[in-house]
């Protein structure tokens, strides 16, 4: 039995409906143990702003930006009586995509998932793969998605071959051009993909199918029909929790793909995060009960692994502008947490994730007493005090309740 039953007309304690918007790999300075990841001296936020001689934020600044760190160029100290703000560490063991998303859901991971970055998959891997789906591999390196189909797409189109590759995150991702390789094909070799590495030795987060279009380096393009094959969460999330109490577990981006489809009533794919915000800010004239999960993406796949700072400045400065759209258009009894799963400090070396603490902006227009709060010792605080709000109690997830966010009740 998951948590207790509570009828959809059960009795909140303050909020309808919570929006949790993760603006990927935001980080917000290294960790207590950053030396561990070779991370020493990371910050996304600061170094990003440094990096663009400061950031036209005035949304985020008026939630309260600034007391988490003044280093942040284009902030400035503000009374923010409707939110609070506070720095969360990761309790678990790694600073990976899905690591971050399942522990703001209650799990922690003490063992991380495997990553090949800097090696390339094994060639006993690569081996298998190609016995068993026929076809020779290409790639195998980390790199960005749409240079490695520049540097390889006019290839497979002649030979067949698949192009693998994967990233910094624990993922293998499989390009195949739509006429080359039809799209139900290309599934099917990831789904082989999938199976291979179920094994320990080569334990990932995710396959992806990467599927493409064009006729030369120069006009190839991603299609949407990007398919995930990713492991469930190794235990009960809060999102199941909410799910069996008949609540909504609306997701927007790529949260469904991170929990493998657990713990979600309905989700929602997108192509950037303009178009993540907009699917949002109409999810608010939606009338449902729970929760809103939502995933930016674009901050780190386009901007972070590529270490482009000035991108990555002005990709916050357009989600600023959607984000005052969409407090502008919240209910009273909605409540709005803004986060990040990890860090990807442009100006670091590598093209690797860093290890950093990440920012916890949360608004209410209910909100009458805002302030900064200490730091949480976990990302799980966000979904546990989801529940709370819900009136349900945890499983054995980890988690603290924010409890000022019921103060007013």
């Amino acid at each position: 039995m998951l948590g207790n039953f509570f009828p959809k007309d059960v009795i909140m304690k303050k909020y309808r409906r919570i929006f949790v918007i993760v603006m990927d790999s935001v980080g917000i300075g290294e960790m207590k143990d950053a030396k561990k990841f070779n991370d020493e001296g990371a910050n996304t936020f600061v170094h990003v702003s440094e990096q663009n001689h400061g950031l036209n934020i005035p949304n985020l600044n008026m939630l309260g930006l600034h007391d988490l760190d003044n280093r942040i160029l284009g902030t400035s100290k503000v009374n923010h009586p409707h939110s609070y703000v506070l720095k969360l560490e990761e309790a678990s063991n790694g600073k990976d995509t899905m690591t971050g998303h399942w522990e703001m859901m209650g799990i922690l991971t003490s063992r991380p998932f495997k990553t090949f970055t800097d090696t390339g998959f094994p060639k006993e891997l690569i081996h298998e793969l190609e016995e068993k789906t026929g076809r020779k591999v290409v790639g195998n390196i980390a790199a960005s998605g749409t240079e490695i189909i520049k540097q390889y797409g006019e290839h497979q189109m002649k030979t067949g071959d698949l192009i693998v590759y994967t990233s910094s995150d624990s993922v293998l991702q499989i390009c195949g051009h739509e006429e080359t390789i039809p799209v139900p094909l290309l599934y099917h070799y990831c789904e082989i993909a999938r199976e291979i590495c179920m094994r320990p030795e080569y334990l990932l987060g995710r396959i992806i199918a990467r599927p493409y279009v064009g006729t030369s380096k120069d006009n190839f393009k991603r299609t949407p029909n990007r398919h995930d094959y990713a492991l469930s969460p190794s235990s009960e999330t809060y999102l199941d929790i909410l799910k069996a109490n008949s609540f909504d577990v609306e997701c927007v981006g790529k949260i469904s793909d991170i929990f493998n489809g657990v713990g979600i009533t309905n989700t929602q794919k997108t192509i950037s995060n303009i178009d993540g915000m907009n699917k949002t800010i109409d999810l608010l004239s939606k009338d449902f009960k729970g929760l809103c999960f939502v995933n930016l993406v674009e901050f780190d796949s386009e901007y972070g692994h590529r270490r482009n700072p000035l991108g990555y400045a002005k990709c916050i400065e357009e989600f600023d502008v959607k984000l005052g759209e969409f407090i502008s258009k919240m209910n009273d009894n909605d409540l709005l947490m803004i986060t990040a799963d990890h860090g990807n400090d442009p100006i670091h070396h590598g093209t690797d994730h860093t290890r950093e603490m990440v920012p916890l902006l949360i608004y209410s227009k209910s909100i009458e007493h805002g302030h900064k709060l200490d730091n949480q010792k976990s990302f799980a605080c966000i979904g546990r005090t989801v529940i709370e709000n819900f009136n349900l109690k945890p499983n054995n997830q980890i988690g603290e309740v924010i409890t000022e966010v019921f103060e007013d009740e």
